[in-house]
């Protein structure tokens, strides 16, 4: 898939044709456990000079994070019970509250897997219920983690459903961290499931401009990238290409 006119298109969605087009779906991720604070730092800047949607980092970057991104168009996000999920509810509740309290305005929480897989499906939906409504209460906004690696279609169809339920804003894929990321068969079946309810949010494996749009021809409308100049490089080379060819000029030497 070496054009976006070729990307498979299971949904019906208009090819992107700006910058802030693709941009704006890029959370940019600061969560590798070996990033010391001038690496976060120049992470932030990146993302600022690139203007993308947000920066995810670990919590303890937060106050870092949300001091450097003051006033930009960038939003700081960072994570719940990452990247395993089995925090008890009091602590992820905490933990959110305290994101929220220190100027975090987009959640990423990992629901309890394990739970999850032992079909205690009231836990679960109680539990992102609660941390929905913290989110809300603050004007933020929620995404949930499923770490599709470790489930049954089923069982991405039942968080699917309780996500809904529970109004949370963005169903994730993953955390980028298990033995794979986000695949096209897991987002198709997702974005079939909460149709225009929840948004859809592709993480790991996306690392070039094609795989970019793939995520957005398959429903996505955010992807977490680490490669993010890389491929906003790309798209602003290929926009800059198919100007040229609109304008029937030749192509520079």
């Amino acid at each position: 898939m070496s054009e976006q006119t070729t990307t498979s298109r299971p949904f019906s969605r208009p090819p992107l044709a700006t910058y802030q087009g693709l941009a704006k779906m890029i959370d940019h991720s600061l969560l590798r456990p070996e990033l010391n604070d001038a690496q976060v730092e120049a992470g932030c800047h990146l993302a600022l000079a690139y203007n993308v949607a947000s920066v995810c980092a670990r919590p303890s970057d937060a106050d870092l994070v949300v001091r450097l991104l003051e006033g930009s168009t960038v939003a700081p996000s960072s994570v719940v019970a990452f990247p395993h999920g089995g925090a008890a509810t009091a602590v992820k509740l905490y933990e959110t509250r305290d994101l929220l309290r220190r100027g975090i305005t987009e959640v990423d929480m990992v629901l309890n897997i394990g739970k999850l897989l032992s079909r205690q499906f009231q836990y679960v939906e109680s539990e992102i219920d609660e941390i929905a409504r913290a989110c809300h209460d603050a004007g933020a906004i929620l995404k949930v983690i499923f770490e599709n690696a470790y489930l049954t279609d089923d069982l991405k169809v039942a968080a699917c459903e309780i996500c809904m339920r529970c109004q949370a804003d963005f169903v994730k894929t993953s955390t980028g961290f298990a033995p794979s990321g986000a695949t096209r068969e897991d987002l198709i079946l997702m974005k079939r499931t909460v149709g225009d309810v929840c948004r859809v949010k592709a993480a790991g494996g996306v690392r070039t401009l094609d795989g970019a749009l793939e995520v957005y021809f398959l429903g996505c409308d955010r992807f977490g990238a680490t490669k993010t100049k890389e491929i906003l490089d790309d798209w602003t080379a290929r926009l800059a290409q198919t100007a040229r060819i609109q304008a029937g000029a030749p192509a520079p030497a």
